[in-house]
């Protein structure tokens, strides 16, 4: 099974609490998001999206407190959906957009993998395979970074869906 995590900039006056509103806002390609929201940006992290996690939270013991690192990923408030088998949708308001923008921006990635570093090359084929790992994680940072930055930029929230 192939697990993504998506990620959708939404307008706020656009943007609906419906589990329904957005399953459609996700299962609508790009243009027909666009066409009905006035604009879409998005970003994917594969499945290895808990590894991104870890990055921006923290290696034990430096786990982040609930702030704006703990909501580049998996963080936002749930929406669920009528299936009960189905993850939540999670949203994130325009200020918290905001805030994880301003983190990432100021955000010393060199520092993040160092923290994280020890428990993630063993998911990502170990000490040999660093530099590999470390640019796969670097160009998410920088895309994630992009993605919240011009998401912000437009005062818009974020919406965030698990896909199997």
């Amino acid at each position: 099974m192939s697990l993504y995590f998506h990620f959708r900039a939404v307008p706020p006056s656009a943007l609906r609490n419906s589990a329904t509103w957005l399953r459609r806002l996700f299962e609508d390609d790009w243009d027909t998001v666009r066409q009905r929201i006035g604009r879409c940006r998005e970003e994917v992290l594969d499945k290895g999206y808990l590894g991104h996690e870890l990055l921006y939270t923290g290696a034990p013991p430096h786990h982040a407190q609930n702030g704006p690192r703990t909501h580049v990923v998996l963080g936002g408030g749930p929406v669920f959906p009528t299936e009960p088998d189905e993850p939540p949708f999670l949203l994130l308001t325009a200020a918290q957009t905001a805030r994880v923008a301003d983190f990432l921006t100021s955000a010393d990635f060199e520092a993040l993998w160092r923290d994280a570093r020890n428990e993630l090359l063993p998911r990502y084929g170990g000490a040999g395979a660093e530099p590999g790992a470390r640019g796969m994680f670097e160009s998410a940072h920088r895309d994630l970074t992009a993605f919240y930055t011009q998401t912000a930029f437009y005062g818009d929230a974020v919406v965030k869906r698990l896909v199997r």
